[in-house]
């Protein structure tokens, strides 16, 4: 079903030109006034044949002379601040656009978010917003200038001869069809340009992103390949959107210069009859030749115009997108935490009838460490998902100290609870940047003390540049492990209270996972922590472990009597175990 509060993209647009007004008013008025002076030239056709050419009146040959200086005169001086005052107005349109686009971006669901190619989302902040910067500050005071020095020339041949001007508006009703039927297949051909135009922008983004495997299967020619099949299929997109724009500009130009030529034959019977003087046909003749090219000026324009709302409605159906749930109605609560947790009869599902957690029960004290282990896909990183709130339940309620966790601001909660996840990705910047990351001022001491816990501490002041070293966009500079230790850092420099941990060794060998392992040990002290387990001898020390499988616990206990107790953990030990000795064999 359609959202029934949604936005036109014009209605779209204007709603973000409400503050600049005066500006926007102030530019239609040198347009309005450019337009006027635009108009003029042709009339002056008549004066310069009867009176110059036909009466031999020197004097007016010399004030139409200057009068023709001061008209384009003023016309520059009035389309200077035409475009000055629309292009300020107009760039802080399309900036304001932009940063809304970016802030709705990030507070998009998670689903949303996932559902998406990153590369078309960053299309849409990229290329549409700067096709959109060309429709505010240029294409739309085109379009109006035209119209008006359109509307305006037909005044003037409707004021030189009303009767010529009839067969002239015989034909505008076939131009006007033309014009509405082109405006559709315009919107529809900018709609598929931007799409291959995002599609473009997607695939460079996913082969530059995985550059490594890409490296590793020797899949160049293969990304390579579907480049350039995106780039075609854009290409098809433009060659269609021009051929349109191509054959509706030449249609309605033979149109009317079809209507030219029976205008110069009545109007030439006309000064025959002396009903009209030669100076007012050649003036009307001028005006109807001069009407060609605003008329082809607003095709241009209509078809920009058109790719132009094409990527509006784009932007407008990511801005009406559903932001975080938890942000539509932010809890008040903003109190310190000790760390209790618990999850009431929880069922949780990314798509419909695809449960992913059943009727999840579980309470964790403050202060406990608590691991869950399981297969693939059976649920464990959902849970620690559900505590920060990146999704919602479907049903069940989740509580933080006795209050549900809906109630919580969701930001001084998220503060709260520090976060160190499998593949650690840091920003470009330095060690000190990633660690305080998201923090303001914060004391050197607090960076050197989260260090310190994080055990990384020796690494980073060995150094050259210490702490202000750069680490490089994803922090590719740095190791595995060296990646993982500034994670733990970053997550306990706020002091939180719940720590999770989804699987943050996963990735590493046995000699940086236990060298990591220190460090988290470190970080958990007096912290409620979540520890998400693949390999489970990272988990010996838990106070619980809880298996998961299927979507809900099936076993509960410390290592020791999970393992006397037989069932799906043993076997999980069982068979790391054998895995393990066999490594060591070979």
């Amino acid at each position: 079903m359609k959202n029934q509060n949604k936005k036109s993209p014009v209605a779209f647009i204007l709603s973000y030109t409400k503050k600049y007004w005066l500006k926007i008013f102030l530019a239609l008025i040198f347009m309005l006034l450019s337009s006027v002076l635009n108009v003029l030239p042709p009339y002056m056709f008549k004066t310069v044949v009867d009176d110059v050419l036909i009466s031999k009146n020197f004097l007016m040959l010399n004030l139409i002379c200057v009068a023709l200086v001061l008209i384009f005169g003023l016309k520059a001086v009035t389309t200077y601040f035409q475009r000055y005052f629309m292009n300020e107005a107009g760039q802080s349109v399309v900036m304001d656009i932009r940063i809304d686009l970016y802030d709705h971006m990030q507070r998009m669901s998670l689903k949303k978010i996932y559902a998406s190619r990153i590369g078309e989302l960053m299309s849409r902040i990229t290329g549409d917003a700067a096709l959109l910067q060309n429709i505010v500050t240029g294409t739309f005071i085109d379009l109006m200038f035209n119209f008006v020095t359109f509307a305006g020339m037909f005044l003037f041949i409707l004021y030189i001869n009303w009767r010529l001007t009839c067969l002239i508006i015989l034909v505008l009703p076939f131009v006007a069809m033309l014009l509405s039927y082109a405006s559709k297949k315009l919107r529809k051909a900018g709609h598929s340009v931007q799409e291959h135009l995002a599609d473009i922008t997607a695939t460079a983004q996913e082969a530059f992103s995985a550059i490594r495997v890409v490296r590793s299967f020797a899949t160049e020619d293969e990304e390579l390949e579907r480049f350039k099949k995106a780039n075609h299929e854009n290409y098809q997109a433009l060659l269609q959107a021009v051929s349109v724009q191509g054959i509706f500009a030449g249609v309605i130009e033979v149109f009317l210069i079809f209507a030219l030529a029976i205008v110069f034959w009545f109007g030439a019977q006309n000064v025959i009859d002396k009903i009209l003087t030669p100076g007012e046909l050649i003036s009307f003749i001028g005006y109807i030749a001069f009407m060609v090219q605003p008329i082809r000026s607003i095709m241009n324009a209509m078809e920009t115009l058109q790719r132009g709302i094409a990527s509006a409605e784009r932007i407008s159906d990511i801005m009406d997108s559903p932001v975080e749930n938890s942000l539509a109605n932010a809890g008040t609560i903003s109190q310190k935490i000790s760390g209790n947790i618990r999850f009431e009869h929880v069922y949780f599902n990314y798509e419909d009838n695809q449960e992913v957690l059943k009727d999840i029960n579980l309470e964790i004290k403050a202060g406990e460490k608590i691991a869950i282990v399981g297969s693939t896909g059976s649920g464990k990183s959902t849970i620690a998902d559900l505590i920060p709130r990146f999704y919602e339940p479907v049903s069940g309620k989740i509580f933080i100290d006795g209050h549900n966790i809906q109630d919580f601001n969701l930001k001084e909660l998220r503060q709260q609870i520090g976060i160190v996840p499998q593949e650690c990705i840091l920003m470009k910047g330095s060690i000190a940047f990633n660690i305080a990351y998201g923090l303001h001022d914060v004391d050197k001491n607090k960076i050197i003390e989260a260090a310190e816990i994080a055990d990384i501490r020796e690494f980073i002041e060995s150094l050259p540049d210490g702490y202000n070293s750069e680490v490089g966009e994803r922090g590719v500079t740095l190791s595995g492990g060296q990646r993982q230790r500034i994670a733990i850092a970053r997550a306990v420099i706020r002091d939180p209270r719940i720590l999770i941990l989804d699987e943050a060794t996963s990735s590493l060998d046995t000699v940086v996972e236990h060298q990591v392992q220190k460090a988290i040990n470190q970080a958990m002290r007096g912290r409620t922590s979540l520890m998400i387990a693949h390999r489970l001898s990272t988990i010996r020390e838990a106070d619980r472990i809880l298996v998961l499988q299927d979507g809900n616990f099936v076993q509960s206990g410390t290592h020791e009597e999970l393992l006397k107790a037989g069932g799906l953990y043993a076997d999980l030990w069982k068979m790391q175990t054998n895995e393990k000795q066999a490594g060591i064999r070979e």
